[in-house]
């Protein structure tokens, strides 16, 4: 892409998901799904002005995105309350995981597409999207909430877990049958995960000395600069790079200098995460997503009952009251940049072509369902659960 043209398509980027978020606030629409339409309507698969032929050429912005998103969810975030909310809070993280993977690995083989297209399948209706989830918490005012602590727990285990699907199942999608070498490869995620949350334990100290500048132009090269680097890293060594953002974050936010870089991270946070979910919206192709149309239909409406008896059963472990359980099952309905990354390794491993666009048609629609579930939680609670319900502050 020619340099002008790269300019054009991301100013034209900027622009369009600004506007059309601008214009759906004032009914009261989240940004999310906004910025993703804004993204199909001037992607190469509609008609009308396309800025981008191809989603491709703009992946290193999408990634960005994805970790700044995730960076700043790390700070946020204290693996002291991780360690504090002790068994509860990984029942909690667990019992979401066996729910929606073994609910997905169910559905994908009700399809009758095949065991890897199943294990695919699966991993893209049991993880949710930690992008769309903080997003949608800082959107909602609700990250103070007791709640709020606990799903950013929950999505801290599926990172987690998802770190350690993603190691054991590429040999699976390469058709591998050396288990030595995946097993090594596993080992070598699992060690690297290690290292990180180690950092994010005990660096907090090391890391006030290396970022002790009082300027704040050298502070933001130098967070930025490990940020990307500890997700390029992770990435290299079979890790999500988002997992790899989010310990970069954990580690940051535990040093004395994590309050100027929470404010010093806002701008990049919310002007790049914009861009990865209008390049998103970019990549769905309405024609692939309708010939798919029942079964996405069917996962929503599963995924929805699932992360509800979830989001009750985590409730229930901490003695929340039925609105703050019902906000936990919402608040992680969306699915996203892991489910896309799964779509992406199965059309590469030349599985069943109709799985790509299942997983797009299905966080497309989640993508605009839960937000708007989110918002009115409360309303849908009274319609779903028709008792007195009061919120515990």
């Amino acid at each position: 892409m020619a340099t002008g043209h790269a300019l054009l398509a991301v100013g034209g980027a900027f622009l369009a998901a600004g506007v059309l978020a601008r214009l759906g606030a004032r009914i009261g629409l989240p940004t999310i799904p906004l910025f993703m339409l804004a993204g199909f309507l001037f992607g190469p698969n509609t008609p009308g002005l396309s800025l981008v032929d191809d989603p491709g050429e703009m992946s290193v912005l999408a990634g960005l995105g994805l970790v700044f998103l995730l960076f700043y969810l790390g700070l946020e975030f204290s693996l002291d309350d991780l360690v504090a909310g002790g068994k509860k809070l990984v029942g909690a993280g667990i019992g979401y995981l066996v729910l929606n993977i073994g609910g997905g690995l169910a559905f994908g083989f009700a399809l009758g597409w095949g065991t890897r297209e199943a294990l695919v399948i699966a991993g893209a209706i049991g993880i949710s999207s930690s992008a769309i989830v903080t997003k949608l918490l800082l959107e909602t005012r609700r990250m103070n909430n007791p709640e709020s602590r606990l799903i950013m727990g929950i999505i801290v285990i599926e990172d987690i877990f998802l770190a350690l699907y993603l190691a054991l199942l590429q040999p699976v999608l390469s058709g591998a049958d050396d288990f030595t070498a995946a097993l090594a490869d596993f080992g070598k995620a699992f060690a690297f995960l290690l290292v990180l949350a180690a950092l994010a334990r005990w660096g907090g100290r090391l890391v006030s000395k290396l970022f002790g500048s009082a300027d704040d132009e050298l502070l933001t090269v130098c967070f930025v600069g490990v940020a990307v680097l500890g997700a390029a890293l992770a990435e290299e060594v079979g890790v999500s790079d988002a997992i790899g953002a989010f310990m970069v974050g954990m580690m940051l936010g535990g040093s004395k200098v994590a309050p100027r870089i929470h404010k010093l991270v806002l701008p990049l946070r919310d002007a790049f995460g914009a861009l990865f979910f209008f390049i998103f919206g970019l990549s769905i192709d309405p024609r692939a997503v309708g010939t798919v149309v029942v079964p996405v239909l069917v996962a929503v409406a599963l995924t929805l009952v699932l992360n509800l008896a979830a989001g009750a059963f985590a409730a229930k472990l901490h003695a929340y009251d039925r609105q703050q359980g019902v906000n936990i099952g919402l608040t992680v309905l969306t699915r996203g940049e892991f489910s896309l990354v799964l779509a992406t390794m199965a059309t590469a491993a030349g599985l069943d072509a109709r799985v790509a666009p299942f997983v797009a048609g299905y966080v497309l629609l989640l993508a605009i369902i839960g937000p708007l579930a989110v918002i009115r939680s409360e309303w849908l609670t009274r319609r779903l659960l028709p008792v007195n319900v009061r919120r515990q502050r």
